[in-house]
Formats: C-alpha cells, sequence, structure tokens
C-alpha cells in the first residue's frame, strides 16, 4: 500500500497524472528563448498555422532527415501563412545552435528549460510535431521520424482546416 502511494505522488510531480493532450483541444501556450535569447512566444502565430517540432541534436539520423522535409514544407505552405517552432529537447544550446546551422533551420529554435513545455505537449521523446491549426486548435500529433508522404498528407488536412 505504502509503494502504491509513493508511485502515485510521484507520478503527480512528474506530470504522469496530468490529463491526456489530444488532437481537437487548444494547444497550450508558452514563451520561451530562442538561442539567441529573443523571447518566442505561441500566442505571437495566433491567426497562423503552427509547424511545433521538438527535437534535439542528439537525435540522429532521424532529426537529421528530418529538418530538410520541415524546410521544405515552409516554403510550400508559405501561402497559408504556415510558421515553425522547434523546441531543443534534452540538448545544449550550443549543439541545438551547430545542428540547426548544419541542416539549415530557418525557423525559431528554442530551449525549452525544464521540459515544461515539453510535458505539457506530452513529448515521449524526439522528434515528435504537433500542427496547429491558425485557431489554435491541435489537428495533427507525429510521433517519430515524418516521409515527405506522411507529412505532406497531415499539411493536407491541416490545409482542410484552414480553408
Amino acid at each position: 500500500m505504502l509503494a502504491a502511494g509513493i508511485l502515485l505522488v510521484a507520478g503527480a510531480g512528474a506530470g504522469l497524472l496530468a490529463p491526456a493532450l489530444r488532437v481537437g483541444d487548444r494547444a497550450p501556450d508558452f514563451a520561451l528563448a530562442d538561442l539567441d535569447g529573443r523571447p518566442v512566444r505561441l500566442a505571437d502565430y495566433a491567426g497562423r498555422p503552427v509547424l511545433l517540432n521538438f527535437w534535439a541534436s542528439w537525435c540522429l539520423p532521424d532529426c537529421a532527415e528530418e529538418f530538410p522535409l520541415l524546410a521544405s514544407a515552409l516554403e510550400a505552405n508559405e501561402d497559408i501563412g504556415l510558421a515553425a517552432i522547434g523546441i531543443v529537447y534534452r540538448d545544449r544550446s550550443e549543439a541545438a545552435r551547430g545542428f540547426g546551422q548544419r541542416f539549415g533551420a530557418t525557423w525559431p529554435l528554442v530551449m525549452d528549460p525544464g521540459e515544461r513545455v515539453a510535458r505539457a505537449y506530452g513529448v515521449f521523446g524526439p522528434p515528435e510535431t504537433w500542427l496547429i491549426a491558425s485557431d489554435g486548435v491541435l489537428v495533427s500529433r507525429h510521433i517519430g521520424l515524418f516521409t515527405a508522404e506522411e507529412l505532406a498528407a497531415e499539411l493536407d488536412a491541416l490545409r482542410a482546416t484552414e480553408d
């Protein structure tokens, strides 16, 4: 009985008892700093669809393969104002900066000290991506590496919500 109580308390402290975030829910807002210390707030993107990608420099080869797909997706979806925010997951800012430069990130890369935002979004580990419609509603969640076809299908679903 005591062991169960300890697990319950430990789980509550880790955020394990928080209600699960689901597609159709409103995206939790956050305010983080990018790798240069500039503030990045999800609320600043209100009215635009957002691709929210959790990643790390040590997430190889998956994150390295995914970055060019994300860059292409942003370019192909400029007409709907698609934005992206890359949230660094359990990584150092120096390593994240080098990775972002090496793999051509053109979107803000932000640090998540204490993994507060990762916990709010229920992240298991990188890469993991949420698509958020311009009204702030979560449209899809993708755990793991996107293929070009999977990303295109999820962006088509996002576009359908934007029309």
